[in-house]
Parts: structure tokens; sequence; C-alpha cells
């Protein structure tokens, strides 16, 4: 089994070395390239006050924090749920360092956070598909495709979710068709171009149920596809009327 933590934090600021702290993580499970809806979302009192420059990025106040629980209450929780999986970080260098900052504070021999979880980068992984672009979030869903429109501001676990989108996108979809590959087999992309190999089943010997779409399901297929048709610049070819030309 492949359990990968998609993984996000905001922060007071920019720099731990100057004291400060991650104010909320976001976090959303993989299991076999597969979203399984299980998550993790905390916001953290970071018992000092958030830069405004911090502030206007993800509009999140001293106030709101205040009441909420230190990072002490609540790190065995959030470590119980990223141990033993690959943490995927858009530019993991930055959030990786604010946790080994936290951990460190404890004072409890926790170590850092590549002793108990591997990580990808998805901003080096971006950068090594996409030399010489943009590859920050926003840039990255506009290339693929993902719906990005409720990001007015930065969240923890909004920005998971999304990015989570990206990088099954990135790496080449979720493996919903390899119905019979080998659970032990690497489903990470690192960006070697690696070509995955898949069992296929004989599906003569399988009776497969027709389920159609209800008109709500089609409604949020029309959006999605609507969505597509705007961040490729009118090339959804899903869209596209019946005889005109490719």
């Amino acid at each position: 089994m492949s359990r990968q933590v998609v993984l996000d934090t905001e922060t007071t600021g920019l720099e731990p070395k100057q004291g400060h702290r991650i104010i909320e993580i976001g976090c959303v499970e993989l299991v076999n390239r597969r979203l399984t809806g299980r998550h993790y979302h905390q916001y953290i009192n970071p018992e000092r006050e958030i830069d405004e420059g911090a502030m206007a990025v993800h509009g999140i106040t001293n106030e709101f924090v205040a009441t909420k629980p230190v990072f002490a209450a609540v790190v065995d929780e959030f470590r119980e749920f990223i141990a033993g999986a690959e943490l995927v970080i858009h530019n993991a260098p930055f959030d990786v360092g604010f946790m080994d900052h936290e951990f460190a504070l404890l004072n409890r021999g926790l170590g850092k956070t590549a002793d108990f979880c591997s990580i990808l980068d998805t901003l080096a992984m971006a950068r090594y598909k996409h030399p010489g672009q943009k590859n920050n979030l926003d840039a990255l869903c506009k290339r693929y495709g993902v719906d990005n429109s409720q990001r007015d501001l930065h969240g923890a676990l909004l920005d998971a979710e999304i990015l989570a989108d990206v990088y099954l996108l990135m790496t080449g979809g979720q493996r919903a068709l390899a119905l019979s590959a080998d659970e032990g087999e690497d489903d990470n992309d690192s960006g070697s171009n690696n070509v995955e190999t898949i069992k296929r089943l004989d599906m003569s010997r399988i009776a497969l149920p027709v389920i159609r779409a209800d008109a709500t399901e089609l409604e949020a297929h029309q959006k999605k596809l609507e969505a597509i048709q705007k961040a490729s610049g009118e090339q959804c070819i899903w869209l596209r009327n019946e005889g005109q030309e490719l």
C-alpha cells in the first residue's frame, strides 16, 4: 500500500529562525493515488504576533488564533496522521523547515520530519517538468485545469486539496484504471519519466453494470468541462461541436 499525505501550512511569517511559527496545518490522504476522504486540519495558537504581510496572504488574524490550541497540544495527533507517509508538499523546504522548528521547540527529542516521513517537493518536480515557466500553485492550476476559484486567500486545507488534484494530474492522474496493478509498485513520480506497468484483466469475462449519471452528476460534469474550457483557452475537445476540426 502506498500512502501519501498532501500537506500545507500557514505561518506567522517567512522565517522560523526569526521566531515565526505555524498557525494552520492542512493535510489530505492519498492511498494508492486515490483520495481516501481522510484529512487533518488544525489552527494553532503561535504564542506570538502574526506579521501583517503574512496576514495579508492568508487572512488569519491574531484574535482568531488566540483561542486555538498551542502546537504542543496537537503535535501527537498530527504526527500520528503523517507518520510513515510520503509527504507531498509544494515548496517542501519551507513547510518542513517550520515543522522541524516546531518539533525542536518542544524539547521532546521528536527528531525531524524526515526521520519518520519521506518528502516529495512538487515545486521541484514542476520546475523539472516545466522549466522556465511559472510553477506556483495558481500557475499549475491553470496549466492542468484545476479549479482554484475559491482560493482568494491562502488556506492550508484548501491548498492541500488543490495540490492533491494538481499532483495527481502532473504525475499522470489517479490509478482508477489500474485494476490489478501490484500493490507493491512505486506510485511516486520523482521526475524520472518512469513508465508504470499495468497488468490488464480479461474484460470479456466480466459483466460490467451500466450506471448512468443522474441530473446532479451531469450538471457537475458540465461545470467541470466549462472550467477546463476556460483554463485551456477554449481548447476543451469534449465541448467542441460535432464535426468541428480538432
